[in-house]
């Protein structure tokens, strides 16, 4: 597979081995102590300043570390919390990002993240340089990366039956949807780039579409109950699409046609790919489950599906995900 730099609207991706190397230099960095760790030595030294973005929610990362970064440009260099806390902090303060990804998550790919309060008016942010480095992408031990390999596999299918969907992203997402499912096959030669390219396809395909049930139910989920995004979207995805398939028929046989199954066999095969969690093995009890629906049901979203579903449906949905 081949390296390639997509100039696309007010943004530049380069996608590749080494593509870090192109981190712009005296930026302000926003990183992890393991994420830094992937950071080439001739890179290590010279940034404006150096911040760790802790665990946490991102409003109130973004929020604490928005008087200490500024307004100048901006290297988000790790996971989505990384880059999501970097977009939002530019987005409240004018700056710039440049973001290096070391997981699947998407995050450099979309102007979706949360808002620093008190600066709500000043909309998104999108980086304007994303550096893709396959290697980088996927270097995360074996099950955190299977497990956000199936976060992009959600964008991809989310793409393709999102509210703003469109031929473009459509494509993007099948092509995506591909890639992911051959590159969590270990015996590709090509696994872990084409991991790392369906990740960018995915990601820029659903912040095209929008998000739908899927999305909604993982996010409420993880803010619910605190269970690890990657893995909730891992664990909800075949639950999802077995809801969605009545709803949204063509989509879902363009999704099981990308993964080679049929329509009939596409949970079995998004489960079989995301190791066959349960919400159970991730903690969440089925008390919570009545406070994820109606948090959920409050999302614009939902309201925008035709017909948007009721408490039930959202219910049987994460029942089916949490057996007793």
């Amino acid at each position: 597979m081949s390296a390639f730099t997509w100039s696309d609207g007010d943004r530049l991706i380069r996608f590749g081995p080494g593509a870090g190397e192109h981190a712009w230099p005296g930026a302000d960095l926003l990183s992890t102590p393991r994420a830094r760790a992937t950071i080439p030595a001739a890179l290590r030294d010279g940034w404006g300043s150096v911040h760790d973005v802790p665990a946490g929610q991102v409003t109130d990362i973004a929020a604490a570390l928005a008087d200490e970064v500024g307004d100048g440009p901006v290297v988000a260099w790790g996971g989505g919390r990384v880059i999501d806390t970097a977009k939002a902090v530019a987005a409240a303060r004018g700056g710039r990002v440049c973001a290096v990804p070391t997981t699947l998550s998407g995050a450099e790919m979309t102007g979706g993240h949360r808002v620093v309060p008190g600066f709500e008016d000043r909309g998104r942010h999108r980086p304007v340089l994303v550096l893709a480095d396959p290697v980088l992408m996927t270097g995360q031990p074996a099950p955190d990366r299977r497990a956000s390999a199936m976060n992009a596999l959600a964008h991809a299918a989310e793409a393709l039956y999102g509210q703003g969907r469109n031929p473009v992203a459509s494509m993007a997402a099948a092509a995506a949807a591909a890639d992911i499912a051959a590159g969590l096959d270990e015996r590709d030669l090509d696994a872990r780039e084409r991991l790392a390219r369906g990740s960018i396809l995915a990601a820029y395909a659903m912040d095209s579409a929008g998000y739908s049930l899927h999305h909604v139910l993982c996010q409420t989920i993880v803010r619910t109950c605190g269970t690890p995004h990657a893995a909730t979207n891992a664990t909800m995805l075949p639950h999802v699409l077995a809801a969605m398939r009545p709803r949204e028929e063509g989509a879902i046989a363009e999704l099981a046609a990308a993964l080679g199954v049929t329509a009939d066999g596409l949970p079995d095969r998004v489960a079989a790919l995301g190791g066959g969690r349960t919400l159970s093995d991730l903690g969440v009890a089925a008390d919570d489950l009545g406070a994820i629906a109606d948090a959920a049901l409050q999302r614009p979203e939902l309201a925008r599906m035709q017909p948007p579903p009721d408490r039930e449906e959202l219910l049987s949905v994460l029942r089916r995900a949490s057996p007793a």
